[in-house]
């Protein structure tokens, strides 16, 4: 099925460029520490708010990729998320940083995760792990090689110009990228996994081809919910170990580059996509799961002893393994149990909920 893996590899350019630039943030944190004198919290709150607007906002992406397609949601995401960025070049006050990183970039960033995946799993079946493993797998390399670029770029120039090429990039990419984003492969007449479509009968619409739970259905099996509140809890800690490990690593005065860390996070989540991605196809997505949390757990207990560099190393390739290998099987779990037809908006309310969890402060 060759265009099915022209998509994957669409959707990992996506995500490849959006997480990458999100998750350097940790670099130009301590930059930006030094040039403008604010305080950690108000850097830290621009963050917040950013993540807090596009999972806030993930449910209505899903829903309109379920209706519309991924190509005008991603472009439309890549003008915000991208003018955003080129915006944050020019901010002279901590409003301003609010407005251009934490209101429109997080807008914008809303246009990545669900709508990427879910595409995925609306073209594959058989191969879902493999195929939205490697779709994960632009995330991780982003995070790992996006910090160590920034650092560089930031040492040689400033922060500002390299917020200003990342969000050049972002605009640019994304808006190429999300011209080739079908839907499903029933729009083009074709068949998930590249199955051949009996010749005899008309094609098929994705409604036509599987049973699929509407959000309506969903919200009254338990399945769901148990689902949803594993989501909630471990996705609420994530963001903490991008923004605060280099500066916590500082604070300890191991003397390791700003990005260090991130990079590591980057590669073993890049290691957890590729393993556990195709794993999961053979041995179950829940096994999987259950795997992948539990190095999750032990990557945190090793964050809050950790005093010393070898610790804190482990701790971060294990929060990678853990955070590469959860964020690829969410998507796929969806599918899986609910079908393809409302996978968007299903993944996008688990997202939602996260974000509520947050405004409330659960």
């Amino acid at each position: 099925m060759f265009y099915g893996w022209i998509v994957v590899a669409c959707a990992f350019t996506v995500m490849l460029l959006t997480y990458g630039a999100q998750y350097s943030f940790g670099v130009f944190f301590s930059a930006m520490l030094d040039e403008l004198g604010w305080s950690r919290t108000s850097l830290a709150g621009a963050f917040s708010l950013y993540s807090l607007i596009y999972v806030s906002l993930s449910y209505l992406s899903g829903r309109l990729t379920d209706r519309l397609g991924p190509r005008r949601v991603i472009a439309l995401g890549g003008w915000f998320l991208g003018g955003g960025m080129i915006l944050v070049n020019f901010i002279e006050s901590p409003w301003q940083f609010y407005l251009t990183y934490g209101l429109i970039a997080g807008i914008g960033m809303s246009a990545a995760y669900v709508p990427c995946n879910v595409t995925i799993v609306k073209w594959f079946h058989r191969r879902r792990g493999v195929a939205i493993g490697l779709t994960g797998s632009g995330a991780s390399l982003g995070i790992a090689g996006f910090p160590v670029l920034s650092e560089a770029l930031i040492m040689r120039y400033s922060w500002r110009l390299t917020y200003l090429i990342f969000g050049l990039m972002v605009l640019v990419v994304l808006n190429l990228a999300a011209w080739f984003l079908v839907r499903d492969p029933e729009t083009i007449g074709l068949e998930p996994d590249g199955r051949d479509r009996d010749v005899n009968q008309p094609p098929r619409t994705t409604s036509q081809a599987e049973k699929s739970w509407t959000l309506g259905e969903a919200v009254r099996n338990g399945r769901f919910w148990l689902l949803a509140s594993v989501m909630m809890l471990s996705i609420l800690t994530i963001p903490c170990a991008f923004v605060h490990l280099p500066q916590h690593a500082r604070d300890l005065q191991l003397g390791v580059s700003r990005a260090t860390f991130i990079t590591i996070i980057g590669l073993f989540a890049l290691l957890g996509n590729l393993v556990l991605g195709r794993l999961s196809d053979t041995i179950g997505r829940r096994g999987a799961m259950l795997g992948t949390l539990m190095v999750g757990t032990f990557a945190f207990g090793g964050f809050t002893v950790a005093e010393e560099i070898t610790v804190l190393y482990v701790a971060a390739a294990g929060f990678g393994f853990y955070y590469g290998t959860f964020a690829s099987l969410y998507p796929a779990v969806v599918g899986d149990y609910f079908g393809r037809l409302h996978a968007g908006t299903l993944t996008g309310f688990w997202v939602l909920s996260r974000g509520l969890c947050e405004i409330f402060g659960l």
